[in-house]
């Protein structure tokens, strides 16, 4: 397991077993040349450590670019990207923040329909905060002033007040995993019963 320096993953790797976590194996040049930015060190780190995938059934991590899959994509930011912003416009954005929707994007999605992004307005990557649109919480929006990692540490750990999604992680021992692992016990199940 590849740990980077100057992130928050040695942090939730202890919170978060690895094991059908994997490295995802992203050509960040080319994922800087899609989406015109470097992204969050915290971002990249996790990446190589668990790739995307989903927390708890519940919390998909998204990829910067498309890979090949077994049956169903495994999702990219550009859907849930288009959405969030989309959102933002709809409901007029949120009190106190003032930002161009251009600067919303996407990294995950919840199954409460909830969209994590990132708030792009910094040239700093590593100081982008966390954008949750919320489907079904008191706000539209609210803003984290922590990395894409630190999040994630603190749903594991039940450290947001107040709780920031419409779908409930909390209470269930964490478990995280890598979006080929779903796809080939999906893939040998539907053997399986064939």
């Amino acid at each position: 397991m590849r740990v980077e320096d100057g992130t928050d993953i040695a942090s939730l790797v202890k919170a978060l077993p690895t094991d059908l976590g994997a490295d995802e194996e992203i050509d960040w040049a080319a994922a800087e040349a899609r989406w015109g930015t470097r992204f969050p060190r915290d971002y990249m780190a996790f990446m190589s450590v668990y790739g995307a995938g989903s927390l708890l059934d519940d919390l998909g991590v998204l990829m910067p670019l498309p890979k090949e899959y077994i049956q169903w994509d495994p999702g990219t930011f550009e859907e849930e990207t288009e959405n969030a912003r989309y959102t933002w416009e709809m409901l007029g954005g949120q009190e106190g923040l003032d930002i161009d929707p251009a600067h919303i994007l996407a990294w995950g999605v919840t199954s409460g329909a909830d969209i994590l992004c990132w708030l792009t307005t910094d040239p700093d990557p590593d100081r982008w905060p966390v954008l949750v649109a919320g489907r079904h919480t008191p706000e539209g929006f609210t803003l984290f002033t922590c990395g894409m990692v630190e999040f994630l540490r603190g749903l594991i750990l039940d450290e947001h007040d107040p709780y920031p999604l419409s779908v409930d992680l909390r209470g269930a021992p964490p478990r995280y995993v890598h979006w080929l692992e779903i796809q080939r016990h999906w893939k040998a199940e539907s053997e399986a019963e064939s």
